[in-house]
Parts: C-alpha cells; structure tokens; sequence
C-alpha cells in the first residue's frame, strides 16, 4: 500500500523514519510492504532520504488512486481540516496526531470515514506514544468505563515538577522550558490548560459514544501555581499535578481540568518531568495506569504508524471507533464533589477558629515564617465551597484583612 504524509515536522519526519527504519516489521504487521510515495510540505527538503518525494500541491496526493494511506501531522485546523476531508471524501484511510482537529471535527471526521468504508484513526491526538486510544475502544471494549484521570501535557509536568525539586518560580522555570524547547513561544495553550482540555474532550467522547465539546469543560491552567503552594505540598507529602478528569457517575458525567494536590498513595504522584500519565477505572478491571512518553518525535511517530497499520489491515472496512453526533450534556463543575487546599493570610493562631467556621473542620498546615496559614477541607461540593469562601472572604474584609490567597483541589 502507498501512503502520503502531509506535513514534514517533527511528527511527519518521525513517521517517515520508522516507516523506512522498521519496514520489515512494518511490512508484517500490516500484510503487506507500506512504501511512503509523497510527502506534502511547502519547504525543501534537498538533504533528507525523503527529498525525492517531496511535492507542494495537495491534489497530486488526493487525486492519486494508488495512495489509500495518508498521514496529517501538519497541526493546526487549516489546511488540515479540509485537506483530512478531502482524503476521506476520495477514499483514503487518515491517521492523525492532530489533537486540536480531532476535538473540532472528530465528529464530521469519523462520520464521514464510516460513510466512505476508510478509516479515521487518532491514537497519537492524546499522550503521544501512550496506547490509550485503542486500549479504550478494544482492550477495554466489554468495560463500564467509570473515571479517567490523565497528566496528559508534558509541558506543565515539567514546569511542576521543576517547581516541586527546587522551589523555583513558575515564571522561572517556564523561561527556562522555553530555553530548552519543553514549551513554546507561545505557551499558552499548554500553561493555561487548553491542550489537557482537547484531550481528555476526545477521551470523554470516546468511551461515552456522545459528542464532548471541549468549550464546555471547565479548566484552570497552573499559571496560578507557586513555590509557596509546594512548600505546603512537601509539608503534606503530596504533590501537584495539572489532571485533566473524567467522571462518569450515573447519568451525570463530569470533565474538567485543573491543578491538584495528590498524596503518594495516587497512582499519578509519581508521574514526573514531561511524562505522561493516564488512570483509568472501570467496572471489571478495576485502576489501570498507562505511563510513557506523551510527546516527542519517535514516541508520537510510532502511535500514528500504528494507525497506519490497523488502516492496512482493515483495507475496505470502517473499524467502529469514536463517538455519534449526539452532544452530551456535562454535568456543572458546581454540583463536583472534592476537598480543598486553601491558603489563608494571617496567624494561624488567632485565625484558625474563624476559618473552621467557614469552611468547616480540617487539616492546618502552618509554615514556619511564613504570613498565612493554610487549611485542608472536608469533601463538599463545589458550590458549598464557593458559598463558604465568599462568606469567610465578607467577614476578612469587614476586619480590614486579608482572606484566601490560594485554592487548589485536592485528592488527599
């Protein structure tokens, strides 16, 4: 079978290496040799093995009948989408590492490769090299999927993890991730939550079969997160982690992304530097936990080759994966039930009494010079807790003073 690559970045170069460096392997996996005859890009390559099939005009790709695999792992939704449907559209099986498209038109995508009898694969769009995807929708088939809890971005693992070993600042070290290409120019999309919410969308799709919009999830970034919050975490034996959490209870499913503080018996504390790591609970199997690297060139190239075998081996058959068109519902963040880290200016001394009366009776971690005091509450909803805080925040400014600095969720 021949196959074409659109995009000859980090993951479209990655692709085209394994698909010559393990041909054999390839080759026996899929039934037959996949010889790679394009590769799209608008740039030169005159160095590489691929310089010879590198072309500039899309259609040669779409209009060639022997091409019945095409990789996209250009980013971005534009030309991807309309490239990706126009593949489909002439019978083309795609396999993509494209979170951002699968999130924005998964639905149009899958629904359209079952209308075409092709496939539509994406197990490289959320934790890189991590089979989660088809451990999902196959080896997990037969279970009632009840939670997943993912650290799906490497980028802000790292940042938290650098924070949590040398008491840096988040500023600090996310200059130097920049420096060192952990994160990007613009990290935005990382540091404020934006790709973990893609992502655990696309999760939260798939084992529900319903349509999730990632607009809807709710999600907080770490740009919030300090040195001083770690301070706390090492005094509670626990550390942070951006999760992006799935939850189905009953009718109601709950999805959202932010910042906890998880104690070392939390299969994810452990899950450090821009590793990812996903925990899974279902009915029958019980926690499961899939750890590895969630990026990269070689690690994301190898979960897209891994498309393009299964596409190979179900040549004039749709694989039944992904999710309807039907929108599901999420359940409000207010109605989510957790306890709370809350750091609160003051003496602890003279403070404490008043904030138990607010926010209920817990734990209290006091730092040694520190200004301020913290607390970790009983589990509540969170609109109890929003209504306590706004109460105790009322009662500090009546007294001239300064209330909650900080609040993270906890699963301690």
């Amino acid at each position: 079978m021949y196959a074409a690559i659109m995009g000859y970045g980090t993951i479209g170069s990655g692709v085209a290496e394994i698909l010559e460096g393990n041909r054999e392997k390839v080759a026996k996996g899929a039934g037959q040799e996949i010889a790679l005859k394009y590769v799209l890009d608008l740039r030169e390559f005159p160095d590489s093995p691929v310089a010879d099939r590198i072309i500039h005009d899309f259609e040669k790709i779409e209009k060639d009948p022997q091409v019945r695999l095409v990789v996209e792992a250009m980013g971005g939704l534009n030309p991807a989408y309309p490239f990706v449907k126009a593949c489909l559209n002439a019978g083309k099986h795609v396999a993509t590492s494209n979170k951002a498209l699968v999130a924005a038109h998964g639905t149009e995508l899958l629904a359209l490769a079952r209308e075409k009898g092709v496939n539509f694969f994406f197990e490289a769009s959320v934790g890189g090299g991590i089979p989660i995807i088809r451990t999902l929708y196959r080896c997990l088939m037969g279970e009632e999927i009840q939670e997943i809890t993912g650290i799906l971005n490497g980028t802000t693992n790292y940042i938290l993890t650098k924070m949590e070993k040398e008491g840096a600042s988040f500023s600090d070290v996310l200059k130097e991730a920049q420096e060192l290409g952990y994160a990007e120019k613009d990290p935005e999309a990382d540091i404020k939550g934006y790709d973990t919410c893609r992502k655990i969308a696309i999760l939260t799709s798939l084992v529900t079969g319903k349509e999730v919009d990632y607009q809807d999830i709710y999600t907080e970034g770490v740009t919030t997160v300090t040195d001083m919050d770690f301070r706390y975490a090492k005094k509670l034996g626990a550390s942070i982690k951006l999760f992006g959490t799935s939850r189905m209870e009953g009718e109601a499913v709950h999805a959202w992304v932010a910042p906890v503080m998880v104690g070392k018996n939390h299969p994810l504390y452990g899950v450090g530097g821009a590793y990812n790591g996903i925990l899974v609970k279902s009915d029958k199997l019980g926690t499961s936990m899939y750890y590895g690297s969630g990026a990269g060139k070689l690690p994301t190239a190898s979960a897209v080759v891994a498309d393009l075998i299964e596409a190979a081996q179900n040549e004039g058959k749709n694989v039944p994966i992904g999710w309807n068109g039907q929108r599901l519902a999420l359940a409000g963040m207010d109605t989510f039930d957790c306890r709370y880290f809350v750091r609160v200016a003051g003496d602890a001394a003279g403070k404490k009494g008043q904030v138990e009366d607010m926010l209920g009776k817990g734990e209290t971690i006091v730092l040694e010079g520190a200004d301020e005091f913290a607390v970790v509450t009983p589990q509540m909803s969170e609109r109890e807790f929003k209504e306590r805080a706004i109460k105790l925040e009322q009662a500090c400014r009546n007294l001239n003073e300064e209330g909650i600095r900080q609040m993270i969720r906890t699963e301690l």
